[in-house]
């Protein structure tokens, strides 16, 4: 479970993130929108498990790999807008959030599940 403070860091990290892919590196990865989905907080606040979503592109995978690779040029920007809130600024790691594919596959086994339907004078049983 995480701390208050690993939870307020990371609010932080996620709103300043969310800034950063929406306007200062809005060309930088083509017409692909990038979201900030969560960000998780080691316990001593040296490093940003961020989770993103992706919107108008194909190639997940590649977007990702290219996020990775400008690493130190958003980390740069994002120290420099965090610099008077805190003393390091964090590590970041980012991976592809797959809740909404998750969600979407849950929902599909729901949906191929076929219940027989009550006999006449049946009940159910608990």
């Amino acid at each position: 479970m995480e701390s208050k403070r690993q939870q307020q860091f990371a609010k932080l990290i996620m709103q300043d993130l969310s800034e950063i892919f929406q306007k200062d590196m809005k060309n930088t990865f083509g017409n692909a929108f990038v979201t900030i989905a969560d960000v998780k907080m080691t316990p001593d606040l040296s490093i940003a498990r961020t989770y993103l979503s992706f919107m108008l592109t194909n190639d997940k995978q590649g977007l990702l790999q290219d996020i990775r690779e400008k690493t130190k040029v958003i980390r740069g920007i994002l120290g420099n807008k965090i610099k008077n809130q805190v003393r390091i600024v964090p590590q970041l790691e980012f991976f592809i959030d797959d809740t909404a594919e998750y969600a979407a596959h849950i929902d599909s086994v729901f949906a191929s599940i076929e219940i027989p339907p009550l006999k006449e004078g049946e009940e159910i049983e608990l």
